[in-house]
């Protein structure tokens, strides 16, 4: 059976946390707590749960993930947000793995609870991930903050069951601020990588976006709060465009 540590990036979770951290006790061997200074209780309930409790100032998404890696004792590591907890079918499969961890990197579904209710539709599920994965054999990549995990090539992956359940907003209002929180980091992180925008991409690509959430992948479904998400999904790459537009705007100015 192979070791596993628990690696989780904080701040500020004190709502978040301890739900996290119990749903991992029965399969954790570790648990590895980053922390970017939070100001509330979420030190004080990382303890107790048994977690290490390490500090460390936040630069990015990837950057702050790729270090909590270098921080758990074990190479083979679960890697959870604090908003999302195990599943006890979940736990079985990953229980499972550790006695014969036979592929580098695992997949499994997220199941995404949206003020209340569980999203069943549109780009949110199956929103499958891999978080599960042997970590000498790749690391986190993509574009801030929309963070992933890369394997090497030629590692083997698979998928296994159970969902990982995220706890997202717990309101309206948290959602359109994170919405203006990370639209102002994804559009500077899409300027540094060179990445252009123009009219046509502000007006189509928003429209094309609600569109496939939320009749080609029939977010519909999942009723008024389905049309929300889709709604300020939209929203959300419309604001990231324009946000992008006026960063090549300021520089040319200047």
């Amino acid at each position: 059976m192979v070791k596993l540590s628990v690696v989780v990036i904080t701040f500020n979770e004190e709502k978040n946390i301890g739900r996290c951290l119990a749903s991992v006790k029965d399969i954790a061997d570790e648990i590895v707590v980053i922390d970017s200074f939070s100001t509330d209780k979420t030190e004080e309930i990382s303890l107790e749960h048994g977690a290490s409790f390490i500090k460390n100032a936040f630069e990015g998404h990837i950057e702050q993930k790729n270090y909590a890696i270098t921080q758990a004792t074990y190479p083979h590591i679960l890697s959870l947000d604090a908003d999302e907890a195990l599943s006890d079918e979940l736990k079985k499969s990953i229980l499972a793995v550790k006695q014969n961890f036979e592929h580098d990197g695992y997949f499994f579904n997220r199941l995404s609870n949206y003020c209340g209710k569980w999203i069943k539709h549109g780009r949110w599920y199956p929103d499958k991930k891999l978080r599960l994965w042997d970590s000498r054999k790749g690391k986190w990549a993509g574009l801030n903050p929309h963070d992933k995990f890369e394997m090497q090539e030629g590692c083997k992956t698979s998928w296994i069951k159970g969902d990982l359940l995220h706890y997202t907003f717990y309101n309206i209002a948290q959602h359109t601020l994170q919405i203006h929180k990370f639209t102002n980091i994804s559009s500077q992180a899409s300027y540094q990588k060179g990445k252009k925008v123009n009219l046509l991409k502000i007006l189509v690509k928003p429209t094309f976006k609600f569109f496939a959430d939320y009749v080609l992948r029939r977010g519909f479904l999942d009723g008024y709060y389905g049309l929300v998400i889709a709604i300020l999904g939209a929203q959300s790459k419309f604001m990231q465009l324009v946000k992008l537009h006026d960063i090549y705007k300021s520089k040319k100015a200047n």
